[in-house]
């Protein structure tokens, strides 16, 4: 099925690239996680309704609508792009007039990722390489603190990860990598098309 498909079945759009215009070194593009490899991913990791996720650099929301429609969790997406952000909030309005029924909210905040206060539920992080080295610290930092405020198992998921992100975990953080699924098919030879889970 082509991604536009699977946004005409949640009721948004997700699509398509951006550039930011004022380019940062610490920012990357907008692009959304494909569905094919969520679908994958998704069908070897599985999360139940008592999950809490954050999706940091979540663009116009694709992850939340998808998670929320698969598994029925609670969700926050955080953008630093104003213009993302009302995306992700039209999307959010569109879709809920589909999903009404379902369990779980969806939340977005229009905030750095480093200035997001990680909530006490919160135990699902996803990030699909949004941003430098840097401010992934200050993000796994604000994690580490929350868990040790209020201890619980926690996951972060990385797709296309960045050896630096990687490394940064395995050596620096308490952190362990469980899991690994690689995105079969045309993906095949990038071996960065792949997802990486981390518990403490």
């Amino acid at each position: 099925m082509e991604e536009r498909d699977y946004d005409r079945q949640l009721r948004i759009q997700t699509t398509g690239m951006r550039e930011w215009q004022h380019q940062s070194s610490h920012y990357n593009r907008y692009e959304a996680t494909p569905y094919e490899a969520l679908n994958v991913f998704f069908t070897e990791y599985e999360l139940t309704t008592t999950d809490s996720v954050v999706d940091f650099g979540c663009g116009k929301g694709r992850l939340a609508f998808y998670l929320h429609d698969r598994f029925q969790v609670s969700i926050t997406g955080i953008e630093m792009s104003g213009q993302l952000y009302q995306e992700a909030l039209e999307n959010q309005a569109s879709y809920m007039r589909k999903a009404k029924r379902k369990n779980g909210t969806i939340r977005f905040e229009h905030c750095l990722a480093e200035q997001y206060g990680v909530e006490e539920g919160d135990n699902r992080f996803y990030f699909f390489n949004p941003f430098s080295l840097q401010v992934f610290t200050k993000v796994v930092q604000s994690i580490l603190q929350s868990v040790e405020q209020h201890p619980r198992s926690v996951d972060v998921i990385l797709y296309y990860p960045t050896s630096e992100y990687i490394e940064f975990l395995d050596m620096r953080t308490p952190f362990e990598l469980i899991k690994g699924v690689t995105i079969p098919g045309s993906y095949e030879e990038n071996n960065n098309e792949i997802f990486l889970v981390f518990r403490l």
